[in-house]
């Protein structure tokens, strides 16, 4: 470690450990007025001190942020003047290329975790929307992939400078502006801020390398009679892991079923669901027959449990560098009982019990209600050892990232690997099941010896690559609330929860207990039963943390947001939560991870890969123009103007010039209302005078609006790849079929007869509850008619005659659903004409009658109302009204 004397915040110090004792007695003394804030974990003070490294990393809400954005502001200013980044800098249009990264680099693989996005593809993003010296915010920093992708932007690796360097050269004509930039990186909990804080702060190789090899030694000193096995020849094997199964009784002699030698079935090659009883024959399955319970005495929480009856079936061990494996003997099961019959030789272990939840307590009726239970009693022993070596080490913070990284591997969560017991190839540990505390009925318990060599070869690969600097901040609390003060951050890149994806608190929990700090799960932004969230619950939280976004982040500046869910309804959730913060969303490309590229998508229904949202806040000049005019016909276009100049002009699939959904007259005028909702204001246009508004003031090519400038960059760069990849649609709803009705008459007149067949090849499966018109009456009511029986488009004052008979007949309609939801006995419109909807939620909205906005809303089917933008954005407005 450097030596020198220190400086921080204006304050210098002899050494880092000075520095560190001196920041955490300040940090002390913030605690009471910090615990106020939303997020605060749950734990004893001195725990959160022990963990926390400050003014860098505090694992609670730090309030050190602001003083730190301030130095970096002032050290902007020598960056300048060394040329190294522009006061000039201006980024216009979203990052919308492809995208395409691996996760098999040695930081990516260093620790696991529920979600990561891979440092180099987050590095596109900085060096794009960023210079060095900028501040990035990611409230939902996760393991910290956002800080690794800040500091490494100084000093990639060489195959990732390269590949970026030559993508820069062929989107750009420019190379990368390197240079690091400074993160700030939250998250609500302590385990994966944890996991961030060793990402992102410095460590000295050859010190982590001696402290490491320290504690292997002690652990082996003390644990390796655990894991001892004899070989054939009576020579002592090390256990690398162990399998075990579960025991059953057949439902009907009683006789008790070692599921393993019934089930793994060796002619067929895997595990079968019916299997015969070995006394009576008879057949037996998981559900017809129930598991045997043992009685045991838990000395961790000194009392006698009931729990489900478990025995060790296969070992597999290692003897002089070589693997072999065999069925547990008598010495194994003397060993057993002995490991069973200890005590953890005043050794601490957590003994927390399972907390509320939806997944956290899946487990009870096997017996496994505490923490400790996760594992068997010589993993759990090992796993006291190596805690309490590393407690008392030089390096007690870091060295823990050694032990959570092992805690799901080290569970009885593991489940064997049958295609490769069978088959060979890879190792039988094939992972606990992603996302659940699911127990199989034939789990692996894995050597903890075995596993601390392989995390410090990991951990020592991925130090080589990270920064020896602190430039990174990390803190544990609410994304709702963080401290920062109003527009000082340059850039925000986040992967924020995606409804019930994945319970987070829950799940950290197993490894939250070896740290003694837990999550304050009260502002976690998921959908869970048990803490009484759901979908518009998560919305409105969901709305809080974008809000706080929107606050922090600097005017005119970018926000890209990852998204990963297939449920429609969680995608709408998001979009109007962006909209509602004030966002104005630009650019959304879905992430093809066969492929590994992003395409843009067509439709909220399609949502079937990762997305990234591309928005931004309006400039300062923009909200200041668009305030003063706000009640005149010139602040829609106004808005119009400012938009299309944060859109991409440009977009390649493949060779060809692809179609940009965000410049399409629907979508334009879908972000026109979501940004006059979000102010509280009326819409002063309808679709029909909104196209004709478009193409009077803009310029229309390929479906497209443009403003004259970037019409004439358009065309010279399709000039350049002439093929045209039109927007591929589905009719899932009435809105897609007017679109592809659209797009099929665009060319030339179709009768019924010539569009009818290729229709119905485009349908796709409406939602539930949608209602969608014949295809004649989408065509009387949306297209013109001529002589010979030929369907054409509308010419832009004829269309806007078919909006208002349209209008009207949509409004009638809606009556009826108003009537109907009146109705006391009425508890559920079954089925609706969704564009009704949408036209009369319109209408009370700008009747200001919130009141039949909801009536109507809680009546139809939820599904309909949660996955439609529009109307989720009208309920939403109008449930925070009344």
């Amino acid at each position: 470690m450097n030596t020198e004397k220190i400086t921080v915040l204006g304050k210098t110090f002899n050494s880092e450990e000075e520095r560190r004792e001196y920041f955490r007695n300040e940090l002390r003394k913030h605690l009471p007025e910090l615990k106020k804030m939303e997020g605060f974990p749950i734990g004893e003070d001195e725990d959160i001190i022990k963990l926390s490294d400050p003014p860098y990393y505090t694992a609670c809400p730090n309030p050190w942020l602001n003083d730190f954005i301030a130095e970096w502001e002032e050290e902007k200013k020598q960056l300048e003047k060394e040329g190294k980044r522009s006061a000039d800098f201006v980024v216009d249009e979203p990052y919308a290329s492809d995208v395409s990264e691996g996760k098999s680099n040695p930081i990516y693989t260093a620790h696991t975790y529920h979600t990561k996005v891979p440092h180099p593809a987050i590095m596109r993003y900085l060096l794009y929307y960023t210079q060095p010296g900028d501040s990035v915010l990611d409230a939902f920093g996760g393991t910290g992939m956002t800080g690794v992708a800040a500091q490494i932007c100084e000093n990639p690796d060489n195959e990732t400078k390269y590949k970026i360097e030559q993508e820069w050269k062929t989107l750009f004509g420019s190379t990368p502006n390197w240079g690091k930039r400074k993160a700030i990186c939250g998250d609500l909990s302590p385990y994966a801020s944890f996991i961030s804080y060793n990402y992102n702060t410095p460590a000295d190789l050859d010190v982590v390398q001696k402290e490491s090899q320290k504690i292997l030694n002690e652990v082996l000193d003390e644990c390796s009679w655990l894991y001892e096995t004899k070989h054939i020849d009576n020579g002592l094997g090390m256990i690398n892991y162990t399998v075990w199964s579960d025991v059953f009784n057949c439902h009907n002699c009683g006789h008790e079923i070692i599921f393993w030698d019934a089930a793994m079935n060796f002619d067929s090659k895997k595990v079968i669901d019916d299997f015969e009883c070995p006394v009576c024959n008879s057949i037996n399955n998981k559900k017809s027959s129930e598991r045997v319970y043992e009685t045991i005495y838990d000395k961790a929480l000194e009392q006698t449990i009931n729990r489900i009856k478990t025995v060790p079936v296969l070992i597999v061990y290692t003897y002089q560098n070589k693997r072999f494996q065999k069925t547990p003997d008598e010495n194994d099961q003397k060993l057993i009982r002995k490991i069973e019959n200890s005590g953890f030789n005043n050794k601490w272990v957590p003994t927390y019990r399972m907390p509320e939840g939806d997944e956290s307590r899946r487990n009870d009726n096997s017996g496994i209600t505490h923490i400790h239970h996760f594992y068997t009693k010589r993993n759990l022993i090992a796993l006291s050892g190596l805690n309490h070596s590393i407690e008392i080490s030089a390096l007690p913070t870091k060295m823990k990232f050694l032990l959570t990284g092992m805690i799901n591997r080290s569970t009885q969560m593991n489940r064997v690997h049958v295609k490769n017991f069978f088959y060979g190839g890879g190792g039988w540990n094939a992972g606990h099941l992603k996302g659940t505390f699911y127990i199989p009925s034939l789990p692996v318990e894995t050597s903890i010896l075995e596993q601390i060599s392989d995390k410090i070869k990991s951990y020592l690969k991925a130090i080589n690559l990270l920064s020896n600097e602190y430039t990174i901040l990390q803190y544990v609390g609410s994304a709702s609330k963080t401290g920062i003060e109003d527009s000082s951050i340059d850039y925000i890149f986040t992967d924020p929860p995606f409804g019930a994806n994945i319970m987070y608190s829950e799940l950290n929990f197993l490894p939250e207990s070896w740290l003694r700090v837990l999550t304050n799960n009260q502002k976690e932004a998921i959908e869970n039963k048990t803490q009484g969230k759901s979908l518009l619950v998560y919305q409105q939280l969901m709305i809080e943390c974008f809000k706080e976004n929107y606050r922090v982040l600097k005017h005119g500046k970018w926000m890209t947001v990852e998204f990963s869910n297939t449920k429609a309804a969680v995608w709408n959730g998001i979009q109007t939560a962006l909209q509602r913060a004030g966002f104005i969303i630009a650019n959304v490309a879905a992430i093809d991870k066969k492929q590994g590229g992003m395409r843009s998508i067509t439709t909220a229904t399609a949502v079937r890969q990762d997305l990234a949202i591309s928005c931004y806040k309006p400039s300062k000049h923009f909200i200041s123009t668009f305030n003063k005019a706000q009640n005149t016909n010139s602040a829609i276009w106004e808005f119009i103007m400012e938009h299309l100049e944060h859109l991409p002009i440009h977009l390649i699939t493949g060779t060809s010039t692809s179609a940009i959904i965000e410049r399409s007259p629907k979508i334009l005028f879908d972000r026109l209302i979501a940004f006059y909702v979000q102010k509280g204001l009326p819409v002063p246009i309808d679709a029909g005078k909104f196209q004709q508004g478009l193409r009077e003031r803009f310029i229309e090519t390929d479906g497209m609006f443009f403003t004259s400038e970037q019409a004439a960059e358009y065309d010279k760069k399709k000039a350049e790849h002439p093929d045209f990849v039109q927007l591929s649609l589905l009719v899932a709803s009435e809105q897609d079929g007017v679109l592809w009705l659209k797009n099929q008459l665009s060319e030339k007149a179709m009768t019924y007869q010539d569009i009818q067949p290729e229709w119905m090849q485009a349908l796709s499966g409406l939602r539930k509850g949608d209602i969608l018109p014949e295809l004649k009456v989408l065509l009387e009511e949306n297209f013109l008619k001529d002589e010979e029986g030929r369907w054409y488009q509308p010419d832009p004052e004829n269309e806007a005659d078919l909006e208002k008979l349209r209008t009207k007949r949509l409004l009638k309609q809606f009556e009826i659903y108003r009537a109907e939801a009146a109705k006391p006995k009425t508890k559920k419109i079954k089925e609706v004409r969704v564009e009704a909807l949408r036209t009369g939620f319109k209408h009370c909205y700008q009747e200001k009658d919130f009141k039949t906005i909801v009536e109507i809303g809680n009546k139809i089917p939820e599904n309909l109302l949660m996955e439609d933008e529009v109307l989720l954005q009208f309920y939403d407005i109008a449930s925070n009204k009344i």
